[in-house]
């Protein structure tokens, strides 16, 4: 029985061998995401949505995202997964605006006043304004780069099959189908709207519309930061 024993133990070896080098091997979890910013994705049971901007009042957080984008969703997470609840939706502007105001509620998850450019990189938003024809006006982004165009008309009306969005703006820089969603637009390091879409594409050219963002931050009161 001697040789068996050996062999059974031999196998044993191996086996365990196997299991410390897959383990090894294998891809690590995903860590948690500890802080949302602007350009970022939130997911909820329905989808996801880009936050625009961060904002502040009396002490709690928030984001500004597209309303049409955000549509009945309540909860928001900061990972696909959907295991880090950072939020609730507050309100919903759509059709007539296209703007939603979710509120953060965990605060083991920091929500700065800046937009993730990817690599490491941010820009601090440092106000807001109002767009005005001729102004530059760029989209940055993690994933997607960065375009820029200028503002080619203000006061513009869009048609959904949910109703008229109006008061928006039309710009040159570029939005592929897909890509926009919400992302946030700047003049600068000043905030200036939200990406609803357009068309064209990012080899040719093409145009974007932007929801402004200071109707949503007169609304609820809420101050970038």
């Amino acid at each position: 029985m001697r040789p068996r024993s050996v062999a059974v133990l031999r196998s044993l070896t191996v086996l365990a061998a196997a299991a410390v080098a897959a383990l090894s091997t294998a891809p690590a979890a995903a860590a948690a995401p500890t802080a949302v910013r602007g350009g970022n994705v939130l997911f909820s049971a329905s989808g996801r949505c880009t936050v625009g901007f961060n904002a502040t009042k009396g002490g709690t957080y928030y984001a500004i995202m597209e309303g049409r984008c955000v549509g009945g969703a309540r909860d928001w997470y900061a990972d696909a997964a959907r295991t880090v609840h950072v939020g609730v939706t507050e309100a919903v502007r759509y059709p007539g605006d296209d703007y939603a105001v979710i509120r953060y509620t965990n605060t083991a998850v920091s929500y700065p006043g800046e937009i993730d450019l990817g690599g490491g990189r941010y820009l601090d938003v440092t106000g807001a304004a109002r767009p005005v024809v001729g102004q530059s006006v760029c989209l940055p982004g993690a994933t997607t780069g960065r375009h820029c165009g200028r503002v080619e008309a203000v006061n513009v009306s869009v048609n959904h099959p949910e109703g008229t969005v109006s008061g928006l703006v039309r710009t040159s820089a570029c939005t592929e189908p897909g890509t926009a969603a919400g992302r946030p637009a700047v003049s600068g390091s000043t905030a200036v709207g939200l990406a609803l879409g357009g068309g064209g594409n990012c080899a040719s050219g093409g145009t974007t519309y932007l929801q402004p963002v200071l109707p949503a931050l007169a609304a609820f009161g809420l101050t970038l930061h």
